[in-house]
């Protein structure tokens, strides 16, 4: 691709995916948390409540790691836009099954709903990430992925504050929440309709009937680019903090901070509001390239902003801001990184590696599950001590995704 000159249409179709992906990590997270919070409101000892809060965030990372590669084929065998159109209908109906699971106030059907959305992101999300490069003039592809983090993000924020939202307005009729939810689907699926078409990048692929091996076979191509290689776990490391944080975040808000639901939610805007600044200003600041420099300072800055996230005795205040400067460091952390996984493989394997990198990374959301209970109920961790712990963790991705890279990537 060239310049802005060469792509007179781009900015239509762009905008529309940046759309789409709102309103797809927005019900995501919503319907999410909302049965989170169904779960956590339940008169249940503590251990069986904090099992079943794990239990449903595992429910939604499972299907990336059973369904990503398939995603990452769909979206090399045939047009991506296509694919995302076809998802999105898909989504309306699964909407409107999870309004009749919530109901019926079932928490095995619920935790359904959770696994089918999970199943819908998984088989979304490659043709999402490798149709930016195919829409976007390369010297754009920074400044899109500051776009896409920030509405990415904001959506799984304000997701989770709509969950909220929903728990305690609509806490006598769920159902409604899963009825408007399935509304925002269709109008998620007529904005996918204007992403801009484009040709299958591979038609002839054969569908991988081995999801490991497929994997394996995408780790081989990944590792003969170093710097693939590298942004491929820091993504997997990135994914796995930003999980450990949102978890640790609802439990934190009501058993230490003492919030009702609405005003946890108003802690995750405040780190909304900084992950949409941080990735605005990363996207900005690359200049048309890939800005590597900036990895290292947002994993400094997101240890650095656990550290008072942990104190005892820091109030709502305080921890707001601290979440504020968290958001902002991710933003640095996870632009240049999304940026490399999508510029360096070649136009035929965009999505196999996207649909692989996708699934590790929610082999990392798996994994801060499994934390989480670890460290609160095993280790006996208090929710702010988690905090540090992921924040030791970001600096560790940091510095292994960006060790012996020089200060930049041209996205030529």
């Amino acid at each position: 691709m060239g310049s802005d000159s060469t792509h007179p249409g781009w900015r239509r179709g762009f905008w529309s995916l940046m759309a789409t992906q709102f309103q797809n990590a927005f019900s995501d997270n919503a319907l999410k948390n909302l049965v989170i919070l169904l779960v956590m409101a339940r008169q249940v000892p503590g251990p069986e409540r904090n099992a079943n809060v794990a239990l449903a965030g595992a429910m939604f990372a499972a299907p990336f790691i059973l369904f990503s590669m398939f995603g990452g084929w769909l979206a090399d065998r045939f047009s991506k836009q296509r694919v995302m159109s076809t998802v999105k209908q898909a989504e309306i109906a699964i909407m409107l099954f999870a309004a009749l699971a919530l109901s019926l106030h079932s928490l095995p059907l619920e935790l359904s709903a959770v696994f089918m959305m999970g199943c819908h992101s998984a088989i979304f999300g490659p043709s999402k990430y490798g149709i930016l490069p195919e829409v976007l003039p390369h010297d754009r592809l920074s400044w899109g992925n500051g776009i896409l983090e920030l509405l990415t993000f904001l959506g799984i924020i304000l997701g989770t504050v709509a969950g909220a939202f929903f728990a305690e307005a609509l806490a006598g009729v769920p159902g409604v929440a899963g009825l408007i939810l399935a509304g925002l689907a269709v109008l998620g699926w007529l904005c996918s309709r204007q992403v801009t078409p484009v040709p299958p990048a591979a038609p002839g692929r054969p569908l991988p009937l081995n999801p490991a091996a497929e994997l394996w076979k995408q780790l081989a191509v990944m590792r003969q680019d170093r710097d693939l290689w590298r942004a491929n776990w820091g993504n997997v490391g990135f994914f796995f903090v930003a999980a450990l944080v949102q978890m640790n975040l609802l439990l934190h808000a009501k058993d230490v901070l003492g919030l009702a639901e609405t005003k946890s939610g108003l802690l995750s805007a405040a780190l909304a509001l900084g992950i949409g600044l941080g990735s605005v200003v990363a996207g900005f600041a690359s200049r048309g390239r890939i800005e590597y420099r900036l990895v290292p300072l947002g994993a400094l800055g997101l240890a650095l902003s656990t550290i008072p996230m942990g104190m005892a005795g820091v109030g709502v205040v305080g921890f707001s801001f601290a979440l504020a400067a968290l958001g902002f460091s991710a933003g640095f952390f996870i632009v240049p990184i999304a940026a490399v996984l999508q510029h360096r493989p070649s136009a035929e394997s965009k999505g196999a590696v996207q649909g692989a990198a996708n699934l590790l990374s929610f082999v990392g959301i798996l994994a801060a599950s499994g934390v989480q209970w670890v460290a609160t109920e095993q280790w006996h961790l208090g929710t702010g001590q988690v905090f540090w712990v992921c924040g030791a963790c970001a600096m560790l991705t940091g510095a292994y995704a960006a060790i012996s890279r020089g200060r930049f990537i041209r996205a030529e």
